[in-house]
């Protein structure tokens, strides 16, 4: 039961290159963590808390993401919101608030994510790029690719495409929409001509699990796996073993949409 009877909600962005994922960590650098001492200082105590719509992992971006804050007494956040983002580094920025009931549950509230994870196809790749999306040297076959994504979509087992953990019994997520897109997001000399992005929208998601999926599409791609693996590893995730995520930086949060 929340202790603290007033509440906010923040949409947040963050760029999570410097970050060790959302959730607070020994010793780590982590979004949450960056985010509660710049309330903290910005409010003068420490008696609040606050929870995030997602536990990104280390390295990911998000575009649209929620940011709950608990406190014991009312205050003007609008007014407060300015403050936060001056002292948060450029790489965190809260975008806007509004009060909420403290009963209203952020984590039960949300209907579905979309990711978006960008990558290019490109012969001469700039490092700067780098920092945004993963680049893919080998030839790809685009209709595979595209039709995996389909494969996705639906209510399946996905305990063969994700970290599975010993606490986690239930592996079954639902997939509303899988596809592979042209990008227009990054431009400048330092980019490719072409950058695409594998979008893929959900109820919700397991650990690792849209990285993997990344994964899978590429090797497809390249011819190193069937597409009928992916059926297989539905129903027998067990036979077969662990794939490899893509790496984090390609990955973005890109919308997160409540139930309020």
């Amino acid at each position: 039961m929340q202790s603290r009877p007033f509440s906010y909600l923040f949409t947040i962005s963050y760029f999570g290159a410097r970050y060790k994922g959302w959730a607070p960590q020994p010793n780590q650098q982590t979004v949450q963590r960056k985010l509660e001492k710049v309330i903290q200082h910005c409010l003068g105590h420490s008696d609040f808390s606050l929870i995030g719509s997602s536990r990104t992992d280390a390295g990911v971006s998000c575009i649209g993401g929620f940011v709950q804050v608990f406190l014991r007494e009312e205050v003007d956040m609008d007014s407060l919101l300015p403050q936060f983002n001056l002292h948060l580094p450029q790489d965190i920025r809260l975008n806007s608030v509004r009060g909420i009931s403290a009963g209203f549950n952020l984590i039960q509230s949300v209907q579905k994510k979309t990711y978006r994870y960008y990558f290019s196809n490109s012969a001469s790749f700039h490092p700067f790029a780098s920092a945004f999306l993963v680049n893919i040297k080998e030839d790809l076959n685009w209709e595979s690719m595209k039709e995996a994504c389909q494969l996705f979509v639906g209510e399946h087992n996905f305990k063969g495409f994700c970290r599975p953990s010993e606490n986690k019994s239930d592996y079954n997520r639902e997939v509303l929409s899988a596809d592979i897109l042209d990008s227009n997001e990054f431009l400048g000399q330092f980019f490719p001509e072409k950058i695409f992005y594998f979008e893929i929208t959900g109820t919700g998601f397991l650990h690792h699990q849209v990285r993997i999926m990344m994964s899978v599409i590429w090797q497809i791609g390249k011819g190193e796996m069937k597409i009928s693996e992916i059926l297989q590893r539905f129903e027998s995730p067990e036979k077969f073993e662990k794939l490899p995520p893509a790496p984090a930086n390609g990955l973005v949060l890109w919308e997160t949409v409540l139930g309020i």
